[in-house]
C-alpha cells in the first residue's frame, strides 16, 4: 500500500531516500510538527511497511488577510483568521492535487486537519486522523475564542466539506468525535476512535519500571506540571495546590516544564522551573527523563484540552495522571487505572485529599503507577495506534 502523506511540515528529516513533493518555491521548512504528531504517524506508518509518498503543503500569505485581521483586531476587537479563507484553503487543495499528479499513491492520509483536502478533487481515498475538528476548539481554545463571525462561518464550511470528502475519518477522542458527528451530521460508520501515541523514545520494560516506581521518594513528593500555556493548563491552581500540600506537612516540590509561570507574586521555594526541554537535544532528553522517573504524579488542572499528548509521555514512565474532565482527556486517563479525573470546578482540597491518602498509602501508589505504565504498553504508544490505523486503511481499500 502507498500513500500520499499530506503534511506542512518536514517530517522527512534524513530520509532522503523517500519521494517528496515540494511546492517549487518551498523555502527550508523546519515545522514543529517535525518532531510531534505528524512526524511520529508518519514514522510508525513505515514501520509498519507502509510505503509514503509525502505531499508537503507551502503556506501562503495574504497581504488582503493580513490587513483584514488588523482591521477585525483594532474596529470589532475580534479574531479573524486568514487561514480560513477559501482561497486560501483553495490554494492548498490545489497543492496536493499537483502533488498526487505526481505520485502513484492509493490512499491520501491527511493528519491533523482537513483544511487542506476541502476542494481536492482526486479518485484516491481520503482519509484524515486528527485529535479534534476546529469545531470543538472554537469558543473553547484561547485563540479560537471572541471569533468575528466571517470566520466562524468559513471555518465550519470547509470543514464540513473536508469531512464529507473523506471516507474514513479518525480521531483520538471520544469527544472529538462526539463533536464532529452532532456538528455536521457524519454517518457513525465512517468515525473511527484511535488515540495518539506518546511522543517519546522510551526503552523502559516491565523489569525497569518496577525499578523506577520503588526509587522514588517516599517522605516527600515531587508533582510534574508539562506545559508551556500557563494560564489554560492550569498553573496558578497547580501552585495552590503545592502550598496546600506543604502546609498539610506533606513536603512537596513542584518542578515546571514547559513554558514560564505568569504570576506577580514571587515564586515559593518549593516551586521548580526548569522551562522549555527539547526531545531533539541529547541533553535536554536526558535532564526530561531523570524528572520522569522522579516524579510521583504529573499535575496538568487544564481549562481546554483536545488530547494531551503528556499524559501518555507521563505514563510512559509509569507516572499517575492529575487532570480534569474535559475536552479529550477522558480518552486517555481512567480513574483508578492510570490516574484522576477531577472536575474542572473541583476545589484545591480536593486534588490534596486525593493526592494525601494516595500517598500516605504507598503500596496504593505502586500499583497506581504500574498499572499507568501498562496503559501507556498496551493502548497509549504509537506502534499499538498505528497498527489499529493500518488495518482500518486495509478496509478502506
Amino acid at each position: 500500500m502507498r500513500i500520499a502523506y499530506v503534511t506542512t511540515g518536514d517530517v522527512l528529516s534524513t530520509q532522503t531516500n523517500r519521494k517528496c513533493w515540494w511546492p517549487k518555491s518551498r523555502r527550508d521548512i523546519r515545522s514543529v510538527a517535525f518532531k510531534g504528531v505528524e512526524y511520529h504517524i508518519a514514522k510508525n506508518l513505515e514501520k509498519h511497511s507502509l510505503f509514503l509518498d509525502y505531499i508537503v503543503i507551502k503556506s501562503r500569505f495574504s497581504l488582503r488577510a493580513a490587513l483584514k485581521r488588523r482591521f477585525y483586531h483594532y474596529i470589532f476587537k475580534q479574531k479573524y483568521c486568514g487561514w480560513a479563507e477559501p482561497f486560501i484553503i483553495k490554494n492548498r487543495s490545489h497543492q496536493v492535487s499537483r502533488g498526487l499528479s505526481d505520485v502513484n499513491s492509493d490512499i491520501v492520509f491527511v493528519p491533523e486537519s482537513v483544511n487542506t483536502i476541502a476542494y481536492l478533487e482526486c479518485r484516491q481515498p481520503i482519509v484524515t486522523w486528527s485529535d479534534t475538528p476546529f469545531a470543538g476548539l472554537i469558543n473553547y481554545y484561547p485563540y479560537l475564542t471572541n471569533l468575528c463571525r466571517e470566520t466562524a462561518k468559513k471555518i465550519y464550511a470547509f470543514e464540513k466539506l473536508g469531512f464529507h470528502k473523506c471516507k474514513l475519518i479518525i480521531f483520538s477522542s471520544d469527544w472529538a468525535a462526539d463533536t464532529a458527528i452532532k456538528t455536521y451530521g457524519l454517518a457513525q460508520s465512517k468515525v473511527k476512535i484511535v488515540p495518539f501515541g506518546a511522543n517519546i523514545s522510551s526503552e523502559i520494560d516491565k523489569d525497569n519500571i518496577l525499578s523506577i516506581i520503588e526509587s522514588r521518594t517516599t517522605d516527600s513528593l515531587k508533582l510534574l506540571f508539562f506545559g508551556v500555556d500557563w494560564e489554560r493548563k492550569g498553573g496558578d491552581f497547580t501552585i495552590e495546590v503545592t502550598k496546600e500540600l506543604n502546609k498539610s506537612g506533606l513536603p512537596t516540590e513542584l518542578v515546571i516544564v514547559g513554558g514560564q509561570p505568569v504570576t506577580s507574586d514571587q515564586l515559593p521555594p518549593f516551586v521548580k522551573v526548569i522551562g522549555f526541554l527539547n526531545k531533539a537535544i541529547k541533553e535536554d532528553k536526558e535532564k526530561l527523563d531523570t524528572l520522569l522517573k522522579e516524579s510521583h504524579f504529573l499535575i496538568l488542572p487544564t481549562r481546554a484540552e483536545a488530547y494531551g499528548h503528556v499524559f501518555c509521555e507521563a505514563n510512559a514512565y509509569g507516572i499517575p495522571c492529575l487532570a480534569t474532565n474535559t475536552g479529550g482527556i477522558p480518552t486517555i486517563i481512567k480513574d483508578g487505572v492510570n490516574g484522576k479525573l477531577f472536575s474542572t470546578d473541583a476545589s484545591v482540597s480536593e486534588y490534596c485529599h486525593y493526592i494525601y491518602d494516595l500517598f500516605s498509602d504507598f503500596s496504593k501508589y505502586k500499583e497506581l503507577a504500574l498499572s499507568s505504565f501498562n496503559e501507556y504498553r498496551t493502548r497509549l504508544n504509537w506502534s499499538v495506534a498505528v497498527r489499529a490505523v493500518k488495518k482500518l486503511l486495509m478496509e478502506v481499500l
